[in-house]
Protein backbone atom coordinates (compact mmCIF):
# COMPACT_ATOMS: atom_id res chain seq x y z
CA UNK A 1 0.00 0.00 0.00
CA UNK A 2 1.19 3.55 -0.75
CA UNK A 3 1.87 6.39 1.69
CA UNK A 4 -1.48 8.05 1.15
CA UNK A 5 -2.99 9.82 4.16
CA UNK A 6 -5.94 7.52 4.86
CA UNK A 7 -7.77 7.58 8.19
CA UNK A 8 -10.37 4.99 9.21
CA UNK A 9 -12.28 5.59 12.43
CA UNK A 10 -15.57 4.70 14.11
CA UNK A 11 -18.41 7.09 13.33
CA UNK A 12 -19.19 9.45 16.20
CA UNK A 13 -22.94 8.90 15.99
CA UNK A 14 -25.46 6.21 15.20
CA UNK A 15 -26.29 4.98 11.71
CA UNK A 16 -28.79 7.17 9.86
CA UNK A 17 -31.14 4.18 9.69
CA UNK A 18 -31.29 4.27 13.52
CA UNK A 19 -32.01 7.99 13.87
CA UNK A 20 -35.54 8.96 14.92
CA UNK A 21 -36.05 11.37 12.02
CA UNK A 22 -34.62 11.12 8.50
CA UNK A 23 -35.24 13.50 5.61
CA UNK A 24 -34.34 12.77 1.99
CA UNK A 25 -35.09 14.68 -1.23
CA UNK A 26 -34.63 14.18 -4.96
CA UNK A 27 -35.31 16.72 -7.67
CA UNK A 28 -36.26 14.96 -10.89
CA UNK A 29 -34.69 15.51 -14.29
CA UNK A 30 -37.38 18.02 -15.23
CA UNK A 31 -36.92 20.25 -12.17
CA UNK A 32 -35.43 23.62 -13.25
CA UNK A 33 -32.30 23.03 -11.16
CA UNK A 34 -31.87 19.57 -12.67
CA UNK A 35 -32.43 20.93 -16.18
CA UNK A 36 -29.43 23.19 -15.58
CA UNK A 37 -27.42 20.29 -14.16
CA UNK A 38 -28.30 18.09 -17.11
CA UNK A 39 -27.49 20.67 -19.77
CA UNK A 40 -24.26 21.76 -18.05
CA UNK A 41 -23.04 18.18 -17.78
CA UNK A 42 -24.01 17.28 -21.35
CA UNK A 43 -22.11 20.33 -22.63
CA UNK A 44 -19.17 19.45 -20.39
CA UNK A 45 -18.93 15.97 -21.89
CA UNK A 46 -19.28 17.32 -25.43
CA UNK A 47 -16.48 19.85 -24.95
CA UNK A 48 -14.19 17.22 -23.44
CA UNK A 49 -14.89 14.88 -26.36
CA UNK A 50 -14.29 17.68 -28.87
CA UNK A 51 -10.90 18.51 -27.33
CA UNK A 52 -9.93 14.83 -27.25
CA UNK A 53 -10.89 14.33 -30.88
CA UNK A 54 -8.93 17.37 -32.04
CA UNK A 55 -5.93 17.43 -29.70
CA UNK A 56 -5.89 14.08 -27.87
CA UNK A 57 -6.19 15.88 -24.57
CA UNK A 58 -8.86 17.69 -22.53
CA UNK A 59 -8.36 21.44 -22.41
CA UNK A 60 -9.49 23.89 -19.76
CA UNK A 61 -13.24 24.58 -19.52
CA UNK A 62 -16.17 24.65 -17.12
CA UNK A 63 -19.92 25.14 -17.64
CA UNK A 64 -21.09 24.92 -14.03
CA UNK A 65 -22.73 28.35 -13.86
CA UNK A 66 -25.60 27.56 -16.25
CA UNK A 67 -28.83 29.37 -15.37
CA UNK A 68 -32.54 29.05 -16.24
CA UNK A 69 -35.14 31.83 -16.21
CA UNK A 70 -38.68 30.53 -16.11
CA UNK A 71 -41.17 31.27 -18.87
CA UNK A 72 -44.91 31.79 -18.71
CA UNK A 73 -47.64 29.39 -19.76
CA UNK A 74 -51.40 28.94 -19.81
CA UNK A 75 -52.09 25.25 -19.19
CA UNK A 76 -55.61 23.99 -19.86
CA UNK A 77 -57.41 20.67 -19.95
CA UNK A 78 -56.80 19.06 -23.31
CA UNK A 79 -53.83 21.30 -24.07
CA UNK A 80 -52.65 24.81 -23.26
CA UNK A 81 -49.85 26.97 -24.59
CA UNK A 82 -46.55 28.56 -23.66
CA UNK A 83 -46.93 32.34 -23.57
CA UNK A 84 -43.32 33.29 -22.91
CA UNK A 85 -40.39 30.93 -23.54
CA UNK A 86 -38.00 29.57 -20.94
CA UNK A 87 -34.56 31.19 -21.18
CA UNK A 88 -31.52 28.97 -20.63
CA UNK A 89 -28.06 30.53 -20.47
CA UNK A 90 -24.98 28.30 -20.60
CA UNK A 91 -22.31 30.14 -18.67
CA UNK A 92 -18.68 29.27 -18.04
CA UNK A 93 -15.23 29.17 -19.61
CA UNK A 94 -13.79 27.29 -22.55
CA UNK A 95 -10.53 27.11 -24.45
CA UNK A 96 -11.37 28.50 -27.90
CA UNK A 97 -7.87 28.65 -29.37
CA UNK A 98 -5.17 26.05 -28.88
CA UNK A 99 -1.98 25.16 -30.74
CA UNK A 100 -2.80 27.85 -33.28
CA UNK A 101 -6.26 26.41 -34.06
CA UNK A 102 -9.68 27.86 -33.28
CA UNK A 103 -12.30 25.69 -31.59
CA UNK A 104 -16.10 26.22 -32.01
CA UNK A 105 -16.77 25.79 -28.29
CA UNK A 106 -19.96 27.84 -28.20
CA UNK A 107 -21.39 26.10 -31.26
CA UNK A 108 -20.69 22.75 -29.62
CA UNK A 109 -22.41 23.98 -26.45
CA UNK A 110 -25.52 25.19 -28.27
CA UNK A 111 -25.92 22.06 -30.36
CA UNK A 112 -25.41 19.80 -27.36
CA UNK A 113 -27.84 21.70 -25.14
CA UNK A 114 -30.57 21.60 -27.78
CA UNK A 115 -30.03 17.89 -28.38
CA UNK A 116 -30.20 17.16 -24.65
CA UNK A 117 -33.42 19.13 -24.21
CA UNK A 118 -34.99 17.55 -27.28
CA UNK A 119 -34.16 14.01 -26.14
CA UNK A 120 -35.12 14.53 -22.49
CA UNK A 121 -38.30 16.63 -22.71
CA UNK A 122 -40.80 15.34 -25.29
CA UNK A 123 -43.38 18.00 -24.42
CA UNK A 124 -40.98 20.92 -24.83
CA UNK A 125 -40.69 22.48 -28.28
CA UNK A 126 -37.04 23.48 -28.48
CA UNK A 127 -37.71 25.90 -31.30
CA UNK A 128 -40.35 27.96 -29.51
CA UNK A 129 -40.80 26.95 -25.85
CA UNK A 130 -37.19 27.54 -24.81
CA UNK A 131 -34.44 29.93 -25.86
CA UNK A 132 -30.94 28.49 -25.47
CA UNK A 133 -28.12 31.00 -25.23
CA UNK A 134 -24.43 30.64 -24.47
CA UNK A 135 -21.73 32.87 -23.03
CA UNK A 136 -18.42 31.09 -22.54
CA UNK A 137 -15.51 33.26 -21.55
CA UNK A 138 -12.09 32.49 -22.99
CA UNK A 139 -10.25 29.79 -21.11
CA UNK A 140 -6.49 29.92 -21.32
CA UNK A 141 -4.65 27.13 -23.07
CA UNK A 142 -1.84 27.76 -20.59
CA UNK A 143 -4.06 26.26 -17.90
CA UNK A 144 -3.65 22.92 -19.62
CA UNK A 145 -0.37 22.59 -17.74
CA UNK A 146 -2.19 22.04 -14.45
CA UNK A 147 -3.62 18.84 -15.93
CA UNK A 148 -0.12 17.34 -16.14
CA UNK A 149 1.55 15.51 -18.97
CA UNK A 150 -0.17 12.73 -20.90
CA UNK A 151 -0.47 9.66 -18.69
CA UNK A 152 0.37 11.50 -15.47
CA UNK A 153 -1.96 12.24 -12.58
CA UNK A 154 -3.40 15.80 -12.72
CA UNK A 155 -2.90 18.34 -9.95
CA UNK A 156 -5.86 19.56 -7.92
CA UNK A 157 -7.30 22.84 -9.18
CA UNK A 158 -8.54 23.84 -5.72
CA UNK A 159 -8.34 23.13 -2.03
CA UNK A 160 -11.76 21.58 -1.55
CA UNK A 161 -13.48 18.38 -0.54
CA UNK A 162 -15.98 15.75 -1.61
CA UNK A 163 -18.27 13.53 0.44
CA UNK A 164 -19.79 10.13 -0.23
CA UNK A 165 -21.71 7.53 1.73
CA UNK A 166 -23.05 3.99 1.40
CA UNK A 167 -25.19 2.02 1.48
CA UNK A 168 -28.44 3.92 0.92
CA UNK A 169 -31.04 3.73 3.68
CA UNK A 170 -34.50 2.39 2.90
CA UNK A 171 -35.86 5.94 2.72
CA UNK A 172 -33.07 7.00 0.37
CA UNK A 173 -33.77 4.03 -1.88
CA UNK A 174 -37.48 4.84 -2.02
CA UNK A 175 -36.93 8.52 -2.80
CA UNK A 176 -34.28 7.89 -5.45
CA UNK A 177 -36.20 5.13 -7.21
CA UNK A 178 -39.56 6.87 -7.04
CA UNK A 179 -38.40 9.66 -9.35
CA UNK A 180 -36.31 7.45 -11.61
CA UNK A 181 -38.96 4.81 -12.11
CA UNK A 182 -41.82 7.25 -12.55
CA UNK A 183 -39.84 8.91 -15.34
CA UNK A 184 -38.31 5.82 -16.91
CA UNK A 185 -41.06 3.21 -16.46
CA UNK A 186 -44.41 4.62 -15.42
CA UNK A 187 -44.45 7.57 -17.81
CA UNK A 188 -43.98 5.29 -20.83
CA UNK A 189 -47.61 4.15 -20.56
CA UNK A 190 -48.80 7.25 -18.71
CA UNK A 191 -47.65 10.27 -20.76
CA UNK A 192 -49.67 12.62 -18.56
CA UNK A 193 -46.77 12.39 -16.10
CA UNK A 194 -44.26 15.13 -16.90
CA UNK A 195 -40.52 15.03 -16.29
CA UNK A 196 -40.65 17.48 -13.38
CA UNK A 197 -41.06 15.12 -10.43
CA UNK A 198 -39.88 16.13 -6.98
CA UNK A 199 -39.82 13.58 -4.16
CA UNK A 200 -39.45 14.25 -0.45
CA UNK A 201 -39.15 11.41 2.03
CA UNK A 202 -39.58 11.72 5.77
CA UNK A 203 -39.06 8.79 8.09
CA UNK A 204 -40.25 9.33 11.64
CA UNK A 205 -39.22 6.30 13.66
CA UNK A 206 -40.68 3.44 11.58
CA UNK A 207 -43.22 5.39 9.54
CA UNK A 208 -42.21 6.80 6.15
CA UNK A 209 -44.09 9.60 4.40
CA UNK A 210 -43.33 10.11 0.71
CA UNK A 211 -44.49 13.40 -0.77
CA UNK A 212 -44.44 13.51 -4.57
CA UNK A 213 -44.97 16.59 -6.74
CA UNK A 214 -45.74 15.61 -10.34
CA UNK A 215 -46.14 18.14 -13.16
CA UNK A 216 -49.08 16.71 -15.09
CA UNK A 217 -49.15 17.38 -18.86
CA UNK A 218 -52.40 19.08 -19.87
CA UNK A 219 -52.58 17.57 -23.37
CA UNK A 220 -53.34 14.19 -21.78
CA UNK A 221 -55.74 15.43 -19.09
CA UNK A 222 -59.30 15.94 -20.37
CA UNK A 223 -60.90 17.25 -17.19
CA UNK A 224 -60.66 17.36 -13.42
CA UNK A 225 -61.79 13.76 -13.03
CA UNK A 226 -59.01 12.64 -15.38
CA UNK A 227 -56.53 14.66 -13.32
CA UNK A 228 -57.72 13.02 -10.11
CA UNK A 229 -57.31 9.61 -11.75
CA UNK A 230 -53.78 10.54 -12.80
CA UNK A 231 -52.88 11.57 -9.25
CA UNK A 232 -54.34 8.36 -7.84
CA UNK A 233 -52.42 6.32 -10.43
CA UNK A 234 -49.14 7.85 -9.28
CA UNK A 235 -50.02 7.37 -5.62
CA UNK A 236 -50.82 3.69 -6.14
CA UNK A 237 -47.67 3.08 -8.20
CA UNK A 238 -45.39 4.71 -5.63
CA UNK A 239 -47.05 2.82 -2.78
CA UNK A 240 -46.33 -0.48 -4.53
CA UNK A 241 -42.79 0.64 -5.37
CA UNK A 242 -42.03 1.58 -1.76
CA UNK A 243 -42.97 -1.90 -0.56
CA UNK A 244 -40.07 -3.28 -2.63
CA UNK A 245 -37.56 -1.40 -0.45
CA UNK A 246 -39.02 -1.53 3.06
CA UNK A 247 -41.30 -3.42 5.40
CA UNK A 248 -42.03 -0.21 7.28
CA UNK A 249 -45.41 1.50 6.96
CA UNK A 250 -45.37 4.00 4.07
CA UNK A 251 -47.87 6.74 3.30
CA UNK A 252 -47.70 8.38 -0.14
CA UNK A 253 -48.95 11.91 -0.82
CA UNK A 254 -49.20 13.32 -4.36
CA UNK A 255 -49.58 17.00 -5.36
CA UNK A 256 -50.59 18.10 -1.89
CA UNK A 257 -50.93 21.77 -2.89
CA UNK A 258 -53.93 20.97 -5.11
CA UNK A 259 -57.24 22.63 -4.23
CA UNK A 260 -59.95 20.93 -6.27
CA UNK A 261 -62.69 23.28 -5.06
CA UNK A 262 -60.71 26.28 -6.31
CA UNK A 263 -59.55 24.50 -9.47
CA UNK A 264 -55.93 24.96 -8.44
CA UNK A 265 -53.97 21.91 -9.62
CA UNK A 266 -50.45 21.06 -10.80
CA UNK A 267 -51.20 21.17 -14.53
CA UNK A 268 -48.51 22.12 -17.05
CA UNK A 269 -48.18 22.34 -20.81
CA UNK A 270 -44.57 21.15 -21.05
CA UNK A 271 -44.18 18.82 -18.07
CA UNK A 272 -41.90 21.16 -16.12
CA UNK A 273 -42.49 24.01 -13.67
CA UNK A 274 -39.82 25.91 -15.60
CA UNK A 275 -42.58 26.97 -17.96
CA UNK A 276 -44.02 29.24 -15.32
CA UNK A 277 -42.25 30.96 -12.46
CA UNK A 278 -39.67 28.42 -11.31
CA UNK A 279 -36.05 29.40 -12.12
CA UNK A 280 -33.04 27.12 -11.90
CA UNK A 281 -29.27 26.99 -11.36
CA UNK A 282 -26.54 24.37 -11.47
CA UNK A 283 -25.65 22.95 -8.07
CA UNK A 284 -28.86 23.84 -6.23
CA UNK A 285 -30.33 20.36 -6.51
CA UNK A 286 -29.16 16.81 -6.07
CA UNK A 287 -25.65 16.01 -4.90
CA UNK A 288 -23.40 13.67 -6.89
CA UNK A 289 -25.24 10.60 -5.54
CA UNK A 290 -28.57 11.84 -6.90
CA UNK A 291 -30.01 12.82 -3.54
CA UNK A 292 -30.24 15.68 -1.06
CA UNK A 293 -29.57 14.20 2.40
CA UNK A 294 -29.76 16.56 5.40
CA UNK A 295 -28.95 13.70 7.79
CA UNK A 296 -25.52 13.29 6.23
CA UNK A 297 -22.59 15.65 5.57
CA UNK A 298 -22.73 17.10 2.06
CA UNK A 299 -20.49 19.21 -0.15
CA UNK A 300 -22.02 22.39 -1.53
CA UNK A 301 -19.92 22.15 -4.69
CA UNK A 302 -21.75 22.01 -8.02
CA UNK A 303 -20.68 18.71 -9.57
CA UNK A 304 -22.30 19.10 -13.00
CA UNK A 305 -20.45 21.07 -15.67
CA UNK A 306 -17.06 21.12 -14.00
CA UNK A 307 -14.02 19.91 -15.91
CA UNK A 308 -13.66 16.16 -15.26
CA UNK A 309 -9.86 16.18 -15.27
CA UNK A 310 -8.87 18.02 -12.10
CA UNK A 311 -11.83 20.02 -10.78
CA UNK A 312 -12.09 18.69 -7.24
CA UNK A 313 -15.72 19.78 -6.85
CA UNK A 314 -16.51 17.14 -9.46
CA UNK A 315 -13.79 14.49 -9.12
CA UNK A 316 -13.84 14.09 -5.34
CA UNK A 317 -17.63 14.11 -4.97
CA UNK A 318 -17.93 11.38 -7.58
CA UNK A 319 -14.90 9.48 -6.31
CA UNK A 320 -15.91 9.57 -2.64
CA UNK A 321 -19.33 8.23 -3.61
CA UNK A 322 -17.76 5.46 -5.70
CA UNK A 323 -15.31 4.60 -2.90
CA UNK A 324 -18.08 4.39 -0.30
CA UNK A 325 -20.18 2.12 -2.50
CA UNK A 326 -17.38 -0.23 -3.49
CA UNK A 327 -15.84 -0.51 -0.01
CA UNK A 328 -19.24 -1.09 1.65
CA UNK A 329 -19.90 -3.88 -0.85
CA UNK A 330 -16.46 -5.49 -0.72
CA UNK A 331 -15.59 -5.32 2.98
CA UNK A 332 -17.71 -7.47 5.29
CA UNK A 333 -18.96 -6.01 8.55
CA UNK A 334 -19.76 -2.47 7.37
CA UNK A 335 -23.23 -1.18 8.15
CA UNK A 336 -22.62 2.43 7.11
CA UNK A 337 -19.62 4.16 5.58
CA UNK A 338 -18.96 7.85 5.04
CA UNK A 339 -15.95 9.00 3.02
CA UNK A 340 -14.51 12.53 2.92
CA UNK A 341 -11.75 13.45 0.50
CA UNK A 342 -9.87 16.74 0.96
CA UNK A 343 -7.59 18.09 -1.75
CA UNK A 344 -4.75 20.58 -1.60
CA UNK A 345 -4.37 22.84 -4.61
CA UNK A 346 -1.46 21.93 -6.84
CA UNK A 347 -1.06 18.44 -5.38
CA UNK A 348 -1.74 15.18 -7.28
CA UNK A 349 -5.40 14.24 -7.07
CA UNK A 350 -4.56 10.60 -6.27
CA UNK A 351 -2.91 11.77 -3.03
CA UNK A 352 -5.60 13.72 -1.16
CA UNK A 353 -4.62 15.91 1.76
CA UNK A 354 -6.65 13.40 3.74
CA UNK A 355 -9.03 10.54 2.96
CA UNK A 356 -11.25 10.16 6.01
CA UNK A 357 -13.55 7.15 6.43
CA UNK A 358 -16.11 7.01 9.24
CA UNK A 359 -17.53 3.55 9.81
CA UNK A 360 -20.56 2.11 11.58
CA UNK A 361 -19.94 -1.62 11.88
CA UNK A 362 -22.34 -4.52 12.08
CA UNK A 363 -23.06 -5.97 15.53
CA UNK A 364 -20.10 -7.96 16.80
CA UNK A 365 -17.62 -6.30 14.43
CA UNK A 366 -15.01 -3.81 15.67
CA UNK A 367 -13.50 -1.18 13.38
CA UNK A 368 -10.06 -2.59 14.21
CA UNK A 369 -11.15 -5.90 12.69
CA UNK A 370 -11.62 -4.33 9.26
CA UNK A 371 -9.40 -1.24 9.35
CA UNK A 372 -6.70 -2.76 7.15
CA UNK A 373 -9.20 -3.95 4.54
CA UNK A 374 -10.90 -0.54 4.39
CA UNK A 375 -7.60 1.32 4.09
CA UNK A 376 -6.40 -1.01 1.33
CA UNK A 377 -9.68 -0.68 -0.58
CA UNK A 378 -9.60 3.12 -0.38
CA UNK A 379 -5.96 3.17 -1.44
CA UNK A 380 -6.77 1.02 -4.47
CA UNK A 381 -9.66 3.31 -5.49
CA UNK A 382 -7.46 6.42 -5.19
CA UNK A 383 -4.82 4.81 -7.37
CA UNK A 384 -7.43 4.59 -10.15
CA UNK A 385 -8.71 8.16 -9.80
CA UNK A 386 -8.15 8.98 -13.49
CA UNK A 387 -10.71 6.29 -14.38
CA UNK A 388 -13.35 8.67 -13.01
CA UNK A 389 -12.44 11.20 -15.70
CA UNK A 390 -12.87 8.63 -18.46
CA UNK A 391 -16.17 7.38 -17.08
CA UNK A 392 -17.55 10.91 -16.79
CA UNK A 393 -16.62 11.79 -20.37
CA UNK A 394 -18.15 8.54 -21.58
CA UNK A 395 -21.38 9.32 -19.72
CA UNK A 396 -21.09 6.35 -17.36
CA UNK A 397 -21.34 8.40 -14.14
CA UNK A 398 -24.29 10.57 -13.25
CA UNK A 399 -23.52 13.88 -11.54
CA UNK A 400 -27.02 14.59 -10.21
Amino acid sequence: MTERNIHVQPASGRAVEDEHVEIVERKGIGHPDSICDGVAEAVSRALAQTYLERFDTVLHFNTDETQLVAGNAAPAFGGGEVLEPIYLLIVGRATKTYDGKRIPAETVALETAREYLDETFPHLDIGTDVIVDVSLGEGSGDLQTVFGEEGSVPMANDTSYGVGHAPHTETEQIVYNTERRLNEEYAVDNPEVGQDIKVMGKRENDHIDVTVAVAMVDNYIADLDAYKDAVEGVRSYVSDLASEYTDREVTVHVNTADDYDEGSIYLTTTGTSAEQGDDGSVGRGNRANGLITPNRPMSMEATSGKNPVNHIGKIYNLLSTEIARSVAEDVDGIRQLQVRLLSQIGQPIDHPHIADANVVTESGVDVEDIRGDVEAAIDDELAGVTDVTKRVIDGELSTF
